[in-house]
């Protein structure tokens, strides 16, 4: 299936996404057509996989990337005099001081919630033949795509609340929360059950959704975490499931670092295994990250038909900036930085400041709370095609291959075993082709501190030093942030590292190691007498 075959079965089911609730399954009928009587057809076989994928697209940006990243150490959203203070709701992001009614984390909830039960239903109507099956091959891989998607929604959702309602059928009674060992357990079953039936296609026709490599890069994911999540490490396992892809001769890198992050051509990529597919024409919207970092200025530069949101929110953290190896690509690559020009190499000047202020990104950040149109390093990730509305059809990476690479790595020097430094040193050569002797890194130089300068951040300067607890493995977490910000990695790696609830940085304090993990949306509390809140914010 085309990837604009695909999209277009997703935006069908985006037009009534928003519509389910995970805590209330009661069905109205509106018709006297129902599910039992609907005469499906083998033309319903696709779509009614497609459209378990819906929840995806649906509130990214807003939801899952904000609590990843917003969260973390690499990206902070202080207010300015456009804006960007909302009720202080992107602070308490970076400040760790959320509660059960934040927006974020209850659209969280719902929306893989809501993947959950896009997939139940797509597996209860295969499983019992309301939609016809092109073949009983293909309804075996069909079952085994969505219980792959539905163990990846899963995985979000027991990662970021811990306990959860483990629900697999399309039961009308409320749920009771399940232990997060217990989840852990199903999704790790699950996929191992399934990923044998997975397509072993890379790109083309399975591109955007999970085929056997993507189901794999999951498991592993969910083995790296396996500490944080049971209190048993798995990392044999893990590295288990990466010597599979990578001994597959499925994927691989893409030659520059840019190029899993292009509007076009990545159908065909080798290195990206799971993604987002957008396209604005068929109303498969959501990638708008460009558009809440950069200011309004930037549409003279990238011929924008919609202007980005006034000074721009989203930026560059000082303290991670400042720890970007000289030569690395990957800093210009992700960051827009400096002056700024115009389509046509004319200067750009600050909308709020009339009397000539050039439009000039500097890095330095004074706090965590307010910064001016001009401070602060902007999103420069993805490729905007001229011509963009307010959300760019470019697609979103979940998976890519370079992080079965770090993953293995990590596993690697966890157990004491020899070859981490080769295969990060494989991921920086795209990062140092102007100097390829800098890419070189060594097993010993990953197991250094990390590089990061962490502390409570004053007037530009840091004022209070907190926890300077060395970090195991801290240069290859420093390698993970060089490789992965901006895509949903910061918040689980923090976690992994030992780190997320102990250090200080820019305007944050630890808050209590709670914090692991969100509470559950009080809505959903309120609307099932069965759930009990996450200890610690049950008061």
């Amino acid at each position: 299936m085309k990837k604009r075959t695909f999209t277009k079965y997703i935006s069908l089911f985006l037009l009534t996404i928003g519509t389910i609730n995970c805590t209330n399954l009661d069905e109205k009928v509106f018709s006297s057509v129902t599910e039992e009587t609907y005469n499906y057809t083998l033309a319903d076989f696709e779509p009614n996989i497609a459209g378990a994928y819906a929840a995806l697209n649906y509130g990214y940006v807003g939801t899952y990337w904000q609590t990843q990243e917003l969260t973390g150490c690499c990206i902070s959203t202080p207010a300015n005099a456009s804006g960007w203070d909302d009720g202080g709701i992107y602070k308490r992001l970076q400040f760790h001081n959320w509660n059960s009614e934040l927006g974020q984390i209850s659209d969280l909830w719902n929306n893989y919630f809501t993947g959950v039960i896009l997939c139940n239903s797509a597996i209860n109507k295969l499983e019992r033949d309301l939609i016809p099956s092109p073949s009983v091959t293909e309804k075996q891989t069909g079952l085994a795509e969505l219980r792959a998607l539905r163990a990846y929604y899963y995985w979000i959702l027991f990662d970021n609340f811990g306990d959860i309602p483990l629900v697999t059928t399309m039961s009308q009674d409320l749920p009771e929360k399940t232990p997060r060992a217990e989840v852990y357990n199903f999704v790790v079953r699950e996929l191992s059950e399934v990923i044998p039936s997975l397509n072993e296609e890379q790109g083309g026709n399975m591109y955007g959704r999970i085929n056997r490599w993507a189901g794999k890069a999951i498991l592993a994911n969910v083995y790296l975490n396996a500490e944080v999540y049971t209190g048993t490490a798995r990392w044999n396992e893990c590295l288990s499931q990466c010597n599979d892809i990578i001994n597959s001769g499925k994927c691989d890198l893409s030659p520059e670092f840019k190029d899993s992050f292009r509007a076009q051509g990545v159908e065909s990529s080798k290195e990206v295994l799971f993604t987002i597919p957008y396209d604005y024409n068929r109303g498969v919207v959501g990638n708008y990250l460009f558009m809440n970092s950069w200011h309004s200025e930037l549409q003279k530069k990238f011929l924008l038909n919609a202007v980005p949101n006034a000074a721009g929110g989203p930026k560059g953290t000082t303290q991670f900036i400042d720890t970007y190896q000289e030569g690395d690509s990957r800093l210009e690559d992700t960051w827009l930085m400096g002056q700024q020009f115009d389509a046509e190499g004319n200067p750009l000047y600050g909308v709020y400041d009339k009397k000539g202020e050039l439009l000039i990104f500097s890095k330095e950040l004074p706090d965590g709370n307010y910064t001016n149109e001009m401070e602060g390093y902007r999103y420069n990730k993805q490729e905007v095609p001229a011509g963009s509305e307010w959300s760019c059809s470019t697609d979103i990476p979940l998976l890519r291959y370079s992080e079965v690479l770090l993953m293995k790595a990590e596993c690697l020097l966890r157990t004491n075993q020899p070859g981490a430094g080769e295969l990060v040193t494989e991921v920086r050569k795209r990062a140092f082709k102007a100097n390829p002797s800098k890419a070189i890194v060594t097993d010993d130089e990953l197991k250094e501190n990390s590089s990061y300068k962490w502390g409570v951040v004053e007037k530009y300067q840091i004022t209070d030093p907190g926890n300077q607890d060395p970090i195991e493995f801290g240069r290859l977490f420093d390698e993970r942030c060089w490789e992965f910000v901006w895509e949903g990695y910061t918040r689980r790696d923090m976690i992994r590292f030992g780190i997320f609830c102990k250090k200080s940085w820019l305007s944050h304090k630890p808050q209590g190691d709670h914090r692991i993990v969100f509470p559950i949306p009080q809505r959903a509390v309120d609307a099932n007498p069965k759930l009990t809140q996450n200890p610690a914010y049950a008061n």
